[in-house]
């Protein structure tokens, strides 16, 4: 599976007014790649509905649906994967339940984390949190793009860089070693989600060009 390009992370408390739903869909006609559904707070219930919801639209465009956390929910919604925290269900156990189709995703937060991951036969490592920002603070520490660096020396896979992404930053991110950029808040609070996505996904072409001519 190609991890390259956009990744939206979903927030429904950034909507502003919006449904997911519409949100979802104008991201994937700007380019967005992957969709990861989080629902920190939500019903098991009411994340499987949702869930389910957010499929239906995913399908006509091939992209995949990604949930956060919960291995049980991505169970009963036939979803495409699972994006695990390093407090979440452990790696081989969600392997064993997922099959060997899955796409399973791994947050870091320290290199020694990137290096223990280096046996594992995951889609991507997320890593976490590249910049400070106000609505993520239980992170370890901060990688910004120096650490980035450090990370992509090491790790044979792809890395998704998630927290404080932007158009401002995303250039110097991709040129650092990203092969995909998680963002929420640059497209669930967008006005218009659809050519956040797509101004994200021209940063990422030019840059993914420049960095590799």
């Amino acid at each position: 599976m190609n991890i390259a390009g956009v990744y939206l992370v979903t927030d429904r408390t950034l909507l502003s007014g919006k449904s997911l739903e519409d949100v979802v869909l104008l991201a994937v006609k700007g380019g967005v790649t992957m969709v990861q559904l989080r629902e920190k707070d939500a019903s098991t219930h009411f994340f499987i509905e949702e869930a389910r919801r957010i499929k239906e639209i995913l399908a006509p465009y091939c992209v995949p649906l990604i949930i956060d956390d919960r291995v049980d929910v991505a169970l009963a919604v036939g979803a495409d994967g699972v994006h695990l925290g390093q407090e979440d269900m452990p790696y081989p156990l969600a392997r064993k339940l997922l099959g060997p189709d899955a796409v399973i995703g791994l947050s870091v937060e320290t290199l020694e984390q990137v290096e223990a991951a280096e046996d594992f036969d995951i889609a991507y490592l997320g890593v976490s949190a590249i910049f400070a920002t106000p609505t993520k603070t239980d992170t370890r520490q901060h990688w910004g793009t120096d650490g980035l660096r450090k990370a992509r020396a090491v790790s044979r896979h792809p890395l998704v860089a998630i927290v404080g992404i932007n158009t401002s930053n995303a250039a110097e991110v991709i040129q650092a070693g990203a092969n995909s950029l998680a963002v929420v808040s640059a497209i669930c609070s967008a006005p218009d989600p659809q050519k956040a996505a797509e101004h994200l996904r021209r940063i990422i072409l030019e840059n993914w060009r420049e960095c590799r001519a």
